[in-house]
């Protein structure tokens, strides 16, 4: 099927944001930059197909071109990420996206769906409807993105991580809303009709909806908002005919709390290959390693 992260609508968001983006052999690759003019490339979800002798040349010339001490993949196929380390890519401990995710199986019946949630899940669920939790689709992104933006800092305050810059968030609700191929959508779990108690960013693309970033008040935890909004949105994604919902990543290590919330949520664990790194300038790629163990970068 592929990912939107291949897509070319996704490669003219990247633009957006300001980044160079490349294509060798359908493949589009991103350029980030680092300190003293140098830059790594990645190839978000890919490459799609076996990466050939033919390319592999284009890729370094680019790479060096580009002042790039690394490419880094994702690959989505096994057989894809064996053709990368054939041709010199190493196994890299960094990833740019979990390489673990849930998906749910939207062709079932509501019934099915319910009968396959954690009897803990399940429970909360109808916690938040008893509390009058109600769910809606913002109908002015713009208007209503601060009270996200306000969620977002709570939540990465309280369970430290790192989210993206404020201004990413907004190109990306603008920049898909009117989207043919690629669509984004804010929705909110209402607490005594203020959608302040949780909040959903979506995606869809082909016949998956993905839930991309989500963010709630821990003051409202008791409430079990965040269970009804993921439902909802489930449930509404079945009604316009997506057959897929993928929950965005799980690691549980890093992030235990949030990894055992998606399994409860009965769906299919996939797991990809990981990520691979192919080493331009050994040298400035072990200074890179350096300083993101320190953070540097």
């Amino acid at each position: 099927m592929g990912s939107f992260l291949q897509s070319k609508n996704w490669a003219n968001f990247q633009k957006t944001l300001g980044r160079k983006v490349f294509e060798i052999g359908g493949t589009h690759l991103i350029k980030y930059n680092l300190p003293f003019e140098k830059s790594y490339l990645y190839v978000p979800a890919g490459p799609q197909f076996p990466i050939s002798n033919f390319q592999f040349p284009k890729l370094k010339e680019l790479a060096k071109q580009e002042n790039a001490i690394f490419v880094k993949a994702d690959p989505m196929e096994d057989m894809v990420a064996k053709s990368l380390v054939e041709q010199g890519f190493k196994r890299s401990l960094k990833l740019m996206n979990p390489h673990k995710t849930v998906i749910i199986d939207l062709t079932q019946s509501e019934e099915q769906l319910l009968s396959k949630l954690h009897h803990k899940t399940r429970y909360n669920i109808r916690h938040a409807e008893r509390k009058g939790i109600t769910v809606e689709k913002a109908n002015d992104p713009d208007d209503q993105f601060p009270t996200f933006w306000q969620l977002m800092e709570k939540t990465t305050e309280r369970d430290d991580f790192s989210a993206h810059s404020k201004s990413y968030y907004e190109t990306l609700i603008n920049f898909f809303s009117v989207n043919p191929e690629i669509k984004t959508q804010l929705w909110f779990a209402y607490i005594k009709d203020k959608p302040g108690a949780a909040a959903t960013i979506t995606l869809t693309y082909k016949d998956t909806v993905y839930y991309l970033f989500s963010a709630s008040d821990h003051e409202f935890r008791s409430y079990k908002a965040p269970n009804l909004l993921r439902w909802q949105i489930m449930l509404q994604m079945k009604r316009e005919g997506f057959a897929f919902a993928d929950f965005w990543g799980i690691d549980a290590k890093r992030w235990p709390g949030i990894t055992a919330y998606k399994l409860g949520w009965g769906g299919r664990v996939v797991e990809y290959p990981g990520a691979f790194d192919l080493v331009i300038s050994p040298l400035w790629y072990a200074g890179y390693k350096i300083a993101r163990r320190f953070k540097k970068i």
